[in-house]
């Protein structure tokens, strides 16, 4: 998927735009904006007046010209937006083609059509095979490359078995051999969610944004009840209210500023989460970012690097360094992960212990599991095992041999310095215990600092032992941290957070997380995890970088931050314009008001005329900041609305006074009105 920043101003997307801001004047769109639609009612009542006026029809004809500009405006604001999201889902499309899938069946394969696909076959790929739908390796390895979805060009790992599961249709395999079980259903796959998104055609409205639209519906609801009730008014005080003025006094009292940019705004919340190549399923999901108050976090890859290192070897009592490594290297010659090859190593590097053949029949090895928590190989008539201290010391234990004082002392010793201990032991004797070092991020105890300016409480998650965590999380910097941590852990503590009125975060890429992951307000899941686990979040990182979370936060609040500062310009540029067009309109019949004319406004038509005109190029003038977002700063809800009360509340005081006085000058002096 193409990362490129669209220009605002890009023709492939402003012309397209134009046709679709008329294409979106058809009431059964517009109804759906209240605000809005009542405005093109006005155009419309304001646009037959041009025929049946007996006067003025210069004038009512300028008043109709910018009233349906204002509408037009307002629907290009959204147009712009949607292009922004058509032009990702164009490029996520050609990820789509029209391929034929080797589906298995009864042993033998069969060519079909990748749409003909159904959730539960099984089809084979091979490299430079695309692979046809969302599926499952239930059989084999490969490298698959996802450039298409993701934009990374380095290919990526996919297996059987494991947390790297998960293939998306549209990604191309380039070695090897494996085959998928089809988990998406026809026409759901999760690249048609994405164009979907991302084209905003699916796009729910989230509940801050109903609450928003029912908020502005009142209040042009309470202004046309207002106008209305000013025509038999001014039969009753000799004032002349004709439709046009009323029309134009409706508008200008209503929030159509927020109005034309409400839909652009939520709109442009998803594209700037898919820009950052996370796919949410929806709209509340993003906001939901926006009002996050505790954020989950694992420790491993996410605050720390992920791989954690041996660095030391320590020794029991009567046991030498090298006897303790190079038992812990026979231990490790078996173990895959980046701990039991660092240990491997250290051996290597420290007393020049080489690799040995362990191979079947001569060796069998014990895997690690999450129950016994240890692993080990049983070679020449020796029984070494190595893994986490308590496990380690039941199994001592229950073997009648003796766990040391002094091994139990360099354990919490290891443990206080943030380092991870394993326990080694031959038979029923422990030879001593290698320290592996986890490293934190650079820079991730300043962005916990911003999150806490925010109000966002961090939570480490890991299955370190007590000790070890509280040192990495005091070095990291969170709040709380959670060790020894299970699948059911995560989810109790995330319940109770949200039972104490909290919203919640959380990352997560295996089967184990996708309870906690569905039960969190913000779960989103690593796009290189099992299938499970992505159905379950509400959104899918296509990085599969787990501290992409923070940014997730950051991109909802700027969204919250957005619709709040527009609104609070919109409602105090409303206050303005009454200044402008009120007392205008009265001051003619009723010269005790004229002081409220502190504009200065040339003329009643000139000051109506004037407000109409800066009401409509307002909403064209915010557009590429609705688009782009308030730039986002880390700090406190009473912060924030200070700043938005500063900025945009006393800026949307100032703006429309000095805009509509010189509109007015110019109108004058072209003798416009």
């Amino acid at each position: 998927m193409s990362h490129k920043p669209t220009s605002l101003f890009d023709a492939s997307i402003l012309v397209p735009a134009i046709g679709g801001a008329f294409q979106k004047l058809d009431p059964r769109l517009m109804v759906k904006n209240p605000v809005m639609f009542v405005t093109l009612i006005g155009a419309v009542l304001t646009t037959i007046s041009i025929f049946t006026a007996k006067a003025d029809h210069g004038f009512i004809t300028q008043l109709s010209i910018w009233l349906w500009f204002t509408v037009l405006f307002a629907n290009f604001a959204e147009a712009v937006a949607e292009g922004r999201g058509k032009a990702q889902a164009d490029s996520l499309r050609k990820a789509r083609k029209d391929t034929m899938a080797r589906r298995l069946k009864n042993g033998q394969e069969i060519s079909v059509p990748a749409p003909a696909l159904e959730k539960g076959d099984l089809v084979v790929c091979e490299a430079g095979d695309v692979i046809p739908a969302d599926g499952e390796v239930i059989e084999g390895i490969a490298s698959v490359d996802e450039a298409a979805i993701t934009g990374e060009s380095a290919p990526v790992i996919r297996e059987s078995g494991g947390d790297r599961s998960a293939v998306t249709g549209g990604t191309k395999v380039i070695s090897d051999r494996i085959v998928i079980r089809i988990t998406s259903e026809k026409g759901n796959t999760f690249l048609d969610r994405m164009i979907s998104m991302v084209e905003g055609a699916k796009r729910q409205k989230t509940p801050n944004e109903i609450a928003l639209t029912i908020l502005l519906s009142a209040m042009t609801l309470i202004f046309l009840l207002v106008c209305i009730t000013l025509k038999p008014f001014g039969i009753y005080s000799g004032v002349e209210f004709t439709t046009p003025v009323l029309v134009a006094l409706l508008v200008c009292l209503i929030p159509t500023t927020i109005g034309g940019l409400l839909s652009a705004i939520g709109i442009s919340g998803i594209d700037r989460l898919i820009r950052r190549n996370v796919m949410a399923t929806s709209g509340r999901a993003v906001e939901a970012a926006g009002d996050i108050d505790v954020l989950l976090l694992d420790k491993t890859g996410t605050i720390t690097i992920g791989n954690r290192m041996a660095s030391d070897f320590r020794p029991a009592p009567g046991i030498t360094e090298q006897q303790l490594a190079d038992a812990a290297q026979l231990a490790s010659l078996a173990d895959e992960t980046p701990e039991g090859r660092s240990i491997v190593v250290l051996a290597k590097e420290k007393f020049n212990i080489r690799g040995r053949e362990v191979a079947a029949p001569h060796a069998t090895f014990v895997p690690f599991t999450a129950q016994t928590r240890m692993s080990g190989v049983d070679i020449g008539g020796r029984s070494i095992r190595k893994g986490a201290a308590d496990s380690m010391k039941a199994h001592i234990e229950a073997l009648g041999g003796v766990y040391p004082p002094e091994v139990a002392k360099a354990v919490e010793a290891a443990s206080r310095a943030g380092r991870t201990p394993l326990v080694v032991s031959e038979g029923s004797h422990v030879l001593g215990v290698v320290e592996l070092k986890d490293v934190v991020k650079g820079g991730i105890k300043e962005r916990f600092a911003q999150l806490r300016k925010m109000g966002i409480k961090t939570v480490m998650i890991t299955g370190d032992n007590p000790m070890t965590a509280a040192a990495i999380a005091a070095e990291a910097g969170v709040d709380d941290f959670m060790a020894q941590a299970t699948p059911e852990d995560k989810l109790r503590r995330i319940r109770a957070e949200q039972a104490e009125g909290h919203l919640v975060a959380m990352t997560g890429d295996g089967t184990n997380d996708a309870p906690a992951l569905a039960q969190a307000d913000v779960g989103v899941a690593m796009n290189t995890g099992t299938q499970a686990a992505r159905e379950a979040g509400n959104m899918v990182d296509l990085d599969s970088n787990p501290t992409k979370l923070i940014e997730i936060v950051e991109i909802g609040k700027q969204l919250l931050m957005t619709r709040g500062s527009l609104t609070t310009f919109s409602i105090a540029n409303d206050i303005a314009k009454y200044f402008a067009i009120i007392p205008a309109m009265l001051m003619a019949t009723f010269p005790a008001i004229s002081p409220l004319n502190v504009m200065g406004l040339a003329s009643p038509q000139s000051a109506i005329l004037s407000a109409i005109i800066f009401n409509a190029l307002i909403i064209i003038a915010l557009i590429p900041l609705a688009l782009k977002g308030v730039p986002y700063r880390a700090m406190g809800a009473a912060s924030v609305l200070q700043r938005n009360l500063l900025i945009y509340g006393l800026g949307g005081i100032i703006i429309p006074f000095v805009g509509i006085k010189a509109i007015d000058v110019l109108i004058t002096t072209l003798r416009l009105a």
